[in-house]
């Protein structure tokens, strides 16, 4: 797999997200290509600046881009460019066999990825998207990500802090049964 530049790896969290697809998605945060690093391990890092769209702009002047370009761009696979289709996520135009991505396919793309990795499940980016599209939906769009992201946020915050106890729990159950080992072997 190739490596992108950033701190965070997509492997590890859920499947995408509303709010921070929507946030992203119309206007909001342009696109910029990926600056493509040294191959890495099975986990695909991408900067969090990138899908915010800060920071970078955006040179392509394609309006349209294959399958396998999105792929390579955002390091995710084909099959999961197709499963995002099939969710109605993505909603690539068709010459026969070969899909056709827009630019705002690309941009969902992005907001998909950021949802993701801020922890939003697809049905959840799905529904942010879907406001832009109301009236008044870019101002909306916007305040219902920052309630989610803050919402979200508290959650990832509680959740850091059980996992945190449980490292803790878990290194004194360690050091313990070491101690009980060493002492039978005594």
């Amino acid at each position: 797999m190739t490596r992108y530049s950033g701190h965070f790896s997509l492997a590890c969290f859920p499947l995408g997200s509303q709010a921070a697809m929507a946030l992203c998605e119309y206007g909001l945060l342009f696109m910029a290509n990926v600056k493509r690093a040294e191959p890495a391990d099975d986990s695909i890092a991408v900067d969090v600046d990138f899908l915010l769209g800060r920071g970078a702009d955006d040179d392509t002047q394609q309006d349209v881009f294959k399958i396998g370009d999105l792929s390579r761009e955002f390091g995710v696979t084909l099959r999961t460019l197709r499963f995002y289709e099939d969710r109605g996520l993505l909603s690539p135009q068709r010459r026969g066999t070969t899909r056709l991505y827009s630019r705002q396919d690309r941009t969902r793309l992005r907001l998909i990825l950021l949802a993701k990795m801020l922890g939003f499940s697809l049905t959840e980016a799905k529904q942010l998207i879907e406001i832009y599209h109301q009236p008044g939906g870019k101002k909306r769009q916007l305040e219902v990500a920052l309630e989610r992201f803050q919402e979200q946020n508290e959650i990832l915050h509680q959740q850091k802090r059980e996992i945190e106890d449980s490292i803790r729990a878990m290194d004194a159950s360690i050091a313990h049964v070491e101690q009980t080992l060493r002492n039978w072997q005594a």
